[in-house]
């Protein structure tokens, strides 16, 4: 399999640590959807990041349907989707809750690159607030679970896209946030990017 797109992109990287997390070999192709634009539309004509391409050359785009192709390549004990109904939904909350702490960071970002007489600043802080509560209700979720992961002894889906999310934001929109007041976050981040399939994948 080749994943196609930068391991700075929250999306790209939670595919590539998840595939490490599974065992399933894959060729990574850093293409950057701005400077490798030509190249990267000759592999998937969108230029989508993250782009999967399959054993079988079908190409796949979005993270969560590459993630839900990937659950159905390996067996049930190293799948990233917990089994029981009532972990699942708490699951999917989770990883709600963290892809949508990477978009709002994602519109900072890009509210940041215009110029000033531009940027509306409603728009600013009512984005910043919406990221902050996101956060907020997934350190209450991550300190709800101690010194483990989630749902166990090891990272599932909902730890790795967490944790992928409070590193981006912290890349990119560090003024956005107080890790003061994210201690479970911030502690729970740092100890999941110590693990071989978060090194594997690491962006710096």
């Amino acid at each position: 399999m080749r994943l196609i797109g930068m391991l700075d992109s929250p999306y790209v990287r939670r595919v590539a640590v998840s595939l490490n997390a599974m065992g399933l070999p894959f060729v990574h192709e850093p293409l950057s959807v701005f400077r490798d634009f030509t190249v990267f539309s000759a592999i998937n004509p969108v230029v989508k990041a993250p782009t999967l391409v399959t054993d079988e050359g079908v190409t796949l785009l979005d993270s969560a349907l590459i993630l839900d192709y990937l659950e159905r390549l390996v067996p049930a004990e190293r799948r990233l989707a917990p089994q029981g109904l009532a972990d699942f939904v708490r699951s999917q909350r989770i990883i709600g809750l963290a892809l949508a702490a990477n978009e709002k960071s994602v519109q900072l970002v890009y509210e940041s690159k215009r110029p000033d007489e531009r940027r509306y600043e409603p728009w600013v802080e009512r984005v910043s607030g919406q990221l902050v509560a996101a956060y907020r209700l997934l350190e209450a979720e991550i300190a709800a679970a101690g010194d483990g992961f989630l749902f166990g002894a090891r990272p599932l889906q909902a730890d790795i896209t967490a944790a992928v999310a409070w590193r981006f934001t912290r890349s990119v929109a560090p003024d956005r946030l107080d890790a003061a007041e994210f201690p479970a976050l911030a502690e729970f981040s740092a100890r999941a990017e110590r693990l071989p399939e978060f090194a594997a994948a690491d962006f710096d």
